[in-house]
């Protein structure tokens, strides 16, 4: 009987053919089949930009129209106009922000429960200020590239499975995205998130940018972040678009002192700075 060989090609070819096969399918066990731990929430810093390390409890003596020159108190003026503009995001994220963080924050305390596809699910009840009671259903889908997530919320008589916001980050936990829907009646883009964390060396940054649809502050943004640096160890780069300015700010955590730039409000480059009592000094 004669031995029948492939030729090499053809033996090429089917083994190719098979090894395919076989990471195709090891990859779709992975990332459908259940088991293994659930998956890690991201810090709510991920989600939640912080303005609690920024010396805000004096913004009382702000003017109404935003600068400490129409009261005279001209030595307070660097910080202060840093100060306005921290102030104006901050307003902004903590009204329109209520129920998708009340939801990320509530998310913490509960445990998921796996899907047959793999996913993990969270289901609770949750509760805003004012004591409104709304549902939420967190889910994560995981592949070899990364996490999926999706918020729904539903609120009683009101609507249901809102898609609050949505996101992706990589599989370590260190980097992603996050959308965030406007409300259930105009589920358009609202704020686009992005964000990245170092747990060796502490840092972390998030950006908050107004995406809504042909809106007029379309792109304009607030970006936070934690750095290394020994003089000032945090920043924000505050974006108006209708001005086409930026407004940088920088500070120390710890002694409160800080900088600011803003070409349009001091009408020069150059940085201004305050110190640890917040008053007006010259920059070293």
């Amino acid at each position: 009987m004669k031995n029948f060989t492939l030729p090499f090609r053809m033996r090429f070819c089917v083994s190719l053919t098979i090894a395919a096969i076989i990471i195709v399918g090891c990859s779709k066990n992975e990332s459908t089949e259940p088991g293994g731990e659930p998956q890690e929430i991201p810090p709510i810093s991920s989600f939640l930009l912080d303005f609690n390390d920024f010396p805000l409890s004096s913004t009382e003596t702000l003017s109404a129209n935003g600068t400490m020159k129409s009261l005279g108190i001209l030595s307070h003026d660097n910080w202060g106009w840093a100060a306005l503009n921290v102030v104006v995001w901050q307003t902004l994220v903590t009204v329109g922000m209520v129920v998708p963080v009340a939801a990320f924050l509530e998310s913490f305390n509960h445990e998921p429960e796996q899907q047959p596809d793999g996913a993990w699910v969270w289901t609770y009840h949750f509760t805003i200020p004012g004591g409104i009671q709304h549902t939420a259903l967190l889910h994560a889908d995981v592949d070899n590239l990364g996490i999926r997530w999706d918020m729904y919320i539903s609120k009683q008589n009101e609507y249901t499975d809102f898609l609050c916001y949505a996101g992706s980050c990589d599989l370590l936990v260190t980097e992603g995205t996050w959308t965030v829907n406007r409300h259930p009646e105009n589920p358009s883009p609202w704020i686009g998130i992005e964000w990245h964390r170092n747990p060796q060396d502490n840092t972390a940054d998030i950006k908050y940018t107004n995406i809504i649809p042909n809106g007029p502050e379309n792109g304009g943004f607030i970006f936070y972040g934690t750095i290394t640096d020994a003089t000032y160890d945090a920043f924000y780069d505050i974006y108006n678009i209708g001005q086409d300015n930026h407004t940088d700010i920088r500070w120390n955590r710890t002694t409160l002192s800080g900088k600011v730039m803003d070409q349009n409000y001091f009408a020069d480059d150059a940085w201004h700075c305050w110190d640890e009592n917040l008053e007006d000094v010259e920059c070293p």
